[in-house]
């Protein structure tokens, strides 16, 4: 495709209603899904994630008529694989995920940039720097220009909603998909939105050319060259972008920078010349050279790798960034101030922080009767060398559970559990331990490779019915939509089955004797074997309550058997004597899951009496 049809525009939406004149509070992934939902868009897909989650639920209150189709997909390619397709068909589609989701997703979105769609399609992922809620920080601006794609960088809310309409006009002038980036501090902060029009985007139905759509090595070799010729038209319209602009102050320093470090640098060094970057792929390459020429000296803020820095570098330009900013880390002002100071930009400052003592460290932890607590609680005593994966449940490698030895992304813990089993170095029985959400996600295919290959691995399901970690979102297996509808429901055991496995077996996660002899009898089983245990989330989608517990006093020993749990709602009382301390339940917090009770060798944890649930 030449560069001059590549600029093309299909039949533009057009706006069926006023612009509100109410001002919104928005974070910003709700402005996403405003912007998206004024945009047009007929299709939205993706896998809940921190920070990005909020995005598709946000777009299901906003559409109470149903005019677009929302789903949450079984894992971040399905996601883009549905996208993509309704993109094709010439619907306006919107795929969210959180950055390690891109990883799923990027056999698929490696090949969309040579693709295209028919209509337009935007990916946002939502970044973790300072690693809130991920396995890692990785930064997915580079994912922008490993594809060829353009990466727009909203700084605030008002821009979260304005970029997302601007990336379906891009997507669909360049035929190609639009990368927004956002990061923790844009995604989940609030600002004041003034929100648009709502646009109603025609589709504009299915057209069949192979030639673009059929990634043959015959057809994808032109497409790519269209990739690159896309690419050359970006380059020359990214000059004359509203989304970049030059803020001219003092010129004895000008700063590059886009997302959330662009409010940052504005709070610590307001007099600062900015070149305030919103379309940083492909970089405004004329602007950045006009910006440097009327500085002093030039310096890159941004988070995590020196995207910008080595571009503007690479146009020989005299740059500085990383030098003086971290490459690991969310950024704050502090940090960005410290920045500056350690550059000479800034004089040090006077006052710090106050530190004069260390403020208490609050681990995260497994809620009041979490039912995971009891197979970790029985695989520990079995001494077994347990691969985890992503969910709540890898808070089981910390105190006092200790009862996880590895957590590397979403799905791997069946096949890395195939691996320590095949090394011939695992210390005792191996163990895979995944969530239901997280087994439908990416856990399928590695048991079919253990049950296929006979390694004696056991698999431990816990199915809580919800993906919990994210805030009880639906999967396959829950029996609804993230509209709440009424869905068809994956059997697990049926589907182990399925995949070759003989030895499955279903239990009770709050009877600790046959939890402990599942997974005993299980570990025992000559090849692949699973165990799923089968009690919902205590906090999500719905709370769950039951008879509380309390300690009779005089009955505890402190054996700490019960401390031994980890459970939120069991502490010491205080005012005691080490030799003398007893145990207490919060009664407020306590969930009836009965857990302690039947650890409890002195039976001192007993039902509150007279208890009745708040009507």
């Amino acid at each position: 495709m030449a560069a001059s049809k590549a600029s093309a525009s299909p039949e533009p939406a057009t706006a069926t209603s006023p612009a509100t004149s109410r001002p919104l509070l928005l974070s910003g992934n709700e402005a996403i899904a405003r912007g998206a939902r004024e945009a047009g868009v007929r299709v939205a897909t993706g896998y809940p994630g921190t920070p990005s989650t909020e995005i598709l639920e946000t777009l299901v209150r906003l559409d109470p008529g149903r005019q677009v189709y929302v789903e949450w997909a079984t894992n971040e390619k399905v996601a883009l694989d549905v996208a993509l397709g309704a993109a094709m068909g010439g619907a306006r589609a919107l795929c969210a995920m959180k950055h390690v989701g891109l990883n799923v997703a990027a056999d698929t979105f490696m090949t969309a940039a040579y693709t295209g769609a028919r209509a337009g399609l935007v990916i946002v992922t939502a970044d973790d720097p300072g690693i809130h809620s991920s396995q890692n920080e990785q930064d997915n601006r580079l994912f922008a220009r490993f594809a060829g794609v353009p990466l727009l960088e909203p700084a605030d809310s008002q821009e979260a909603r304005d970029f997302t309409v601007e990336a379906f006009d891009l997507a669909e002038r360049f035929d190609v998909p639009v990368l927004i980036r956002t990061t923790t501090r844009v995604s989940h902060a609030r600002g004041v939105v003034t929100p648009g029009h709502l646009q109603v985007a025609p589709v504009l139905g299915f057209e069949r050319a192979p030639g673009k759509f059929v990634m043959l090595p015959s057809n994808a070799r032109p497409r790519h060259r269209a990739l690159l010729e896309r690419l050359e038209a970006m380059t020359r319209e990214v000059e004359a972008s509203p989304l970049n602009r030059i803020e001219w102050r003092d010129r004895a320093l000008g700063v590059v920078t886009s997302g959330i470090t662009y409010h940052y640098v504005r709070e610590v060094y307001p007099e600062a010349s900015v070149l305030k970057l919103g379309w940083t792929h492909p970089l405004p390459q004329g602007l950045s050279r006009e910006f440097a020429a009327g500085v002093g000296r030039l310096v890159v803020v941004e988070e995590l790798e020196p995207f910008l820095e080595e571009q503007l570098r690479a146009l020989g330009l005299a740059v500085e960034g990383k030098a003086w900013f971290p490459r690991d880390g969310e950024l704050t002002p502090e940090t960005v101030r410290h920045g500056f100071e350690r550059a000479g930009c800034l004089p040090a400052s006077e006052s710090r922080p106050l530190s004069s003592g260390q403020t208490a460290t609050r681990p995260p932890v497994l809620c009041p009767g979490c039912p995971h607590v009891a197979p970790f609680v029985a695989l520990r005593q079995l001494g077994a060398v347990v691969a985890g994966d992503i969910g709540c449940y890898t808070l089981a490698a910390t105190e006092p559970l200790l009862a996880m030895d590895s957590t590397v992304a979403m799905g791997s813990s069946i096949g890395m559990a195939i691996g320590l089993a095949r090394s011939g170095g695992a210390t005792g029985p191996v163990v895979a331990a995944i969530g239901d959400s997280t087994f439908l996600h990416a856990g399928l295919p590695a048991l079919a490779d253990a049950a296929y290959n006979g390694t004696r691995v056991t698999v431990l399901i816990l199915d809580n019915a919800t993906t919990a970690m994210t805030g009880g979102q639906a999967h396959p297996a829950t029996g609804t939509t993230i509209r709440g509808d009424a869905a068809s429901v994956v059997d697990l055991p049926a589907v182990c089955r399925a995949l070759g496995v003989t030895s499955v077996r279903v239990v009770d996660p709050y009877d600790l004797a046959a939890t402990h002899l599942a997974l005993e009898q299980a570990v025992a089983s000559p090849g692949v074997s699973v165990v799923i245990t089968n009690r919902p989330c205590v906090e999500a989608p719905a709370k769950v309550r039951d008879h509380p517990f309390h300690v009779i006093a005089e009955r505890c020993t402190a054996c700490q058997a019960c401390m031994n749990l980890g459970c939120p709602s069991i502490t010491w009382s205080e005012g005691w004597h080490e030799e003398r301390r007893k145990v207490l339940i919060d009664v407020g917090t306590c969930t009836g899951c009965t857990v302690c009770a039947q650890v409890c060798p002195m039976e001192a944890m007993v039902p509150v009496p007279g208890w009745s649930p708040k009507r």
